[in-house]
């Protein structure tokens, strides 16, 4: 059942929840995108194709939103304001131990190598520069709670530059997390808030995720 947070003309919200694909991949067809390309048809009754494009992605493990394009004018304008830097992502995550800062700014270059990333040197070939902002929301004995403000959109971003800080995300052994156990095909991570101005006359709108790591 596809957890829908906005439907129009233009677009289309959805809430994935972790462990399932953005898009399709070489190595399997089942996505939240081919979930919604059915849903549409059937609900449409559009007996071809249907136009449906991903304007971002996140991680299998991670769960949130993903904002989708129903027409080619939609998606052209949404990617020009990603480039304009005029949507804002929020993302909540709960990582292991304690940050030394309640809030903070992380600036580090990433190096994409096959299916993960690293923190490298600056300067080093391939290496691009991956920006944001966290602030603590809360700590216990199971680690912290973060609110992250994306400012760059690098592969696994996130999750690296938390890594690389000495306080991974629960449950992402893939970049060092001890805490396998967080859930089944899931990582603490949240795509919590999206803003961004409607294709279709500029008007802001702000989606919310129900919070649920």
């Amino acid at each position: 059942m596809l957890q829908i947070l906005m439907l129009d003309n233009h677009l289309l919200a959805l809430d994935k929840p972790a462990g399932l694909l953005t898009q399709p991949s070489g190595s399997s067809e089942d996505s939240l995108e081919s979930h919604a390309k059915a849903w549409l048809k059937e609900h449409f009754n559009r007996p071809g194709n249907v136009f449906l494009e991903a304007v971002h992605r996140i991680d299998k493990p991670a769960c949130g939103i993903v904002l989708f394009a129903r027409s080619s004018k939609g998606l052209s304008r949404l990617n020009a304001a990603v480039r304009d830097r005029l949507v804002r992502k929020v993302y909540r995550c709960r990582v292991e131990g304690r940050l030394k800062q309640s809030a903070g700014r992380l600036e580090d270059f990433l190096l994409h190598d096959e299916h993960r990333s690293r923190v490298v040197s600056e300067g080093t070939p391939g290496a691009r520069l991956a920006c944001l902002s966290y602030k603590v929301l809360e700590t216990g004995a199971n680690g912290s709670l973060l609110e992250i403000i994306l400012e760059t959109g690098r592969y696994h971003q996130i999750r690296v530059q938390l890594a690389h800080l000495g306080n991974p995300i629960l449950g992402d052994v893939k970049y060092g997390s001890t805490k396998s156990h967080w859930q089944k095909d899931a990582i603490a991570l949240q795509h919590f808030q999206l803003t961004f101005p409607h294709p279709i006359g500029g008007r802001e709108i702000t989606l919310q995720s129900e919070f649920r790591i």
